[in-house]
């Protein structure tokens, strides 16, 4: 079978790999390393199609020594084993390995410490954040590099370079068909040069046309993968749009949520938005989402989106206020801290000497409820927001 394109325009050295200006150019640390022939172990993290394999690929290249590619997940121990010897034959050998967050205990006790010694190079390739999902073990011996996600002026210089290369002879397209893989791209190289190829060969005459790219693919990719961390991106730029009150925001971070068809994680990140970030600013809005999620689950997707989003734009909308997670988490810490006493016993399961409120002007008679040590103690400082203010001027009235 044919190489992808993709891994025909793979680059072989660091000047032509695309984007990632940060680390590579005139005085940048991978070039300088490179300059150098000093090469360190390292993890390169970033989403799909940002050049990970391809910074990779091009640092053994330039620095010509002993190399081998394995993945963590399916190279097993044998293969691991392999290679600590070859290390041992060359006596040195740089090892690039594609998903290193999911390298397994006997692997990792394997190569620990051959990489202490320096014997062998690790460049680790993955898409998850290596401060959560990497062994500190595996970590702590690693310098880190994030790579950026590139931009459209990135994946169009890349289609530029696929064009004009002699892997797509006599190939036919124009700036508009260009710009449209571009928008299709999600800013993943790698997707866009696939659906450059494949509407290439699609084609009778060489000529592709946005009809063609439309019939392999008519919308955008999302970075919605439910296994690794740009999924959680995005639930977390959903939650901080509405606690934002950016309406236009929310809908986006809806939208690609609904793409994913992922109605569970939507309905739990809202319900937690509802108290935790509008709380007794809108005492309603609990009802409402409640009411919300029953015809979305009923309704299921597509229509689901319409009752999503006229709760989200309300949530959005509505007044804000964090007063209720703020009281609970200092009773917490003082829970945790030790900071408790003992129940008053006007209040115990005795109740001896206990006053019944509802039979005081109001439902309020003066009694203490904490316990001494905390008797004088302030968990709750009210919001600012009308509910909060009204509900707070009605407490203090009653007890005075």
């Amino acid at each position: 079978m044919n190489e992808p394109l993709a891994i025909k325009l793979r680059p072989t050295k660091l000047n032509e790999v695309i984007g990632q200006d940060h680390l590579i150019g005139k005085d940048k640390i991978l070039t300088n390393l490179i300059k150098s022939k000093h090469l360190y172990s390292m993890i390169l993290y970033g989403k799909p199609g940002t050049g990970k394999t391809s910074i990779a690929n091009a640092i053994v290249n330039e620095l010509d020594l002993p190399y081998r590619f394995l993945n963590a997940t399916i190279n097993n121990k044998k293969d691991f084993d392999i290679v600590v010897e070859e290390a041992k034959m060359y006596n040195g050998l740089i090892l690039v390995m594609d998903e290193i967050h999911r390298l397994n205990k006997d692997k990792q006790d394997l190569l620990l410490p051959q990489i202490e010694s320096g014997l062998i190079i690790l460049i680790g390739l993955t898409t998850s954040n290596p401060y959560h999902s990497i062994n500190p073990a595996i970590r702590s011996r690693c310098h880190l590099f994030e790579l950026h996600e590139l931009t459209e002026k990135d994946i169009k210089i890349g289609l530029n370079k696929a064009i004009k290369s002699n892997f797509l002879e006599g190939i036919g397209i124009t700036s508009k068909e260009i710009d449209y893989i571009v928008k299709l791209s999600s800013f993943d190289l790698r997707y866009a040069y696939n659906l450059l190829e494949m509407a290439y060969y699609s084609s009778k005459d060489k000529k592709v046309t946005l009809d063609i790219i439309k019939s392999i693919n008519s919308r955008p990719v999302s970075y919605i993968d439910k296994n690794e961390d740009g999924y959680y991106d995005v639930i977390s730029a959903f939650q901080k749009s509405i606690r934002g009150s950016d309406v236009d925001a929310s809908l986006h971070y809806l939208a690609r949520l609904l793409q994913a068809e992922d109605l569970e994680i939507i309905i739990r990140r809202l319900s937690v938005i509802a108290y935790e970030d509008i709380g007794l600013a809108n005492a309603s809005i609990g009802p409402k989402l409640n009411a919300a999620i029953d015809s979305a689950l009923r309704l299921g997707l597509p229509e689901a989106r319409i009752v999503l989003s006229a709760i989200v734009i309300e949530m959005a909308l509505s007044p804000k206020s964090n007063s209720a997670e703020l009281s609970i988490d200092k009773a917490l810490n003082d829970l945790n801290s030790g900071n408790v006493g003992n129940v008053p016993k006007h209040i115990n399961s005795s109740a001896i000497g206990y006053k019944y409120p509802h039979t005081y002007k109001n439902n309020y008679v003066d009694q203490q409820y904490l316990p001494d040590k905390l008797k004088d103690k302030k968990y709750y400082i009210p919001g600012k927001n009308k509910n909060e203010v009204l509900m707070s001027e009605y407490n203090e009235k009653i007890k005075k």
